[in-house]
């Protein structure tokens, strides 16, 4: 079985890609990914709050609000931020060393501020492309929906002019229209677009009041939201798609690349099962090639995009009548 696939111009053994996570900040834990079966890895992502900080040598205007979200210097240590680019850097360089398979690295960015040069340092370090998780919140009420897209293209254009290793965009599925702003953006030069990324998710503490985070990790039952963007999309981009989220076993990889992804990204599931899953997760894979005598992945990529769907309507009516008209 051939499971091999190419995704931002890179030939990978096969689909399985581990998003950004902690797993991802550790050579040792990379490599043991990589010898696990994984294709290629996206590191840990730096936040763009933090390259701020570093560039920064006055702690003066280390509290100026250079972000959207000034707030965020609340919860990083003074003692450890200065090391944090330096150490990213390292890591880059440190894990190219030790494995063979290609290395993205990772930036949570919300502006095109004074971070965008780094992204030099980043390919100067090694990496061989990089992956902006971008999110900019649409809670702002005196901006407009306009205002919030233009942000993402600033992001990426000012980095694409900066860097000459493939660029990927993380994206949420936040905005008016949706199915626009990823071909928008598959147009401006970008190789790849990832659906989607994952947030922090507030809940009260009642006893505490306080706020905390729930749902850290996805569930299985978080797979169909990419699904129905990636067969969405699906041939009518100009850039790969790589689906993420949900991403548990092989059978939601193979209903992504049946959907029409190049690649998927997983990281909840290792948590729960540790890197072993995925070399589970391959196998399961070509179990179900074997039985449906597909040899490789091209063979049934796309087969249920709605490019392709003899049924179109599904993926578009989100009320679908066919499926609530019965009592549950």
């Amino acid at each position: 079985m051939d499971l091999s696939t190419t995704y931002l111009g890179f030939k990978l053994n096969n689909p399985i890609i581990i998003g950004s996570c902690g797993y991802t900040y550790s050579v040792k834990d990379i490599k043991t990914l990589v010898d696990n079966g994984a294709s290629a890895v996206v590191l840990k992502s730096i936040f763009e709050e933090e390259i701020v900080w570093e560039m920064e040598t006055n702690i003066a205007k280390m509290q100026r609000p250079m972000t959207m979200y000034p707030e965020i210097y609340d919860y990083y240590d003074l003692e450890t931020i200065e090391d944090s680019v330096t150490k990213y850097l390292n890591l880059i360089s440190d894990v190219k060393k030790e494995v063979s398979a290609p290395v993205i690295a990772s930036v949570n960015c919300v502006s095109a501020q004074e971070w965008v040069p780094f992204a030099k340092r980043i390919e100067n370090a090694g990496a061989d492309a990089i992956e902006l998780n971008i999110f900019v919140m649409p809670s702002d009420i005196n901006k407009t929906s306009q205002e919030n897209e233009h942000a993402y293209f600033e992001i990426i254009n000012s980095v694409l002019s900066e860097v000459k290793i493939p660029v990927s965009v993380k994206l949420s599925y936040y905005f008016s229209n949706l199915a626009y702003m990823i071909k928008k953006i598959s147009e401006t030069g970008v190789k790849g677009i990832v659906l989607f990324n994952r947030f922090f998710e507030p809940d009260f503490d009642l006893d505490s009041l306080t706020v905390t985070p729930t749902n850290v990790l996805s569930s299985p039952s978080d797979l169909g939201k990419s699904l129905r963007w990636i067969a969405i999309m699906s041939e009518r981009v100009n850039c790969d798609l790589c689906a993420s989220t949900g991403i548990h076993d092989g059978k939601a990889v193979i209903k992504q690349i049946l959907a029409g992804a190049k690649a998927v990204q997983i990281v909840s599931v290792l948590y729960k099962k540790g890197p072993k899953v995925i070399g589970e997760i391959l196998d399961e894979i070509k179990l179900w090639m074997e039985e449906k005598e597909f040899a490789s992945l091209d063979d049934f990529r796309g087969r249920l995009s709605q490019s392709r769907s003899l049924n179109p309507a599904v993926y578009e009516r989100a009320q679908f009548m066919h499926y609530f008209s019965e009592k549950f």
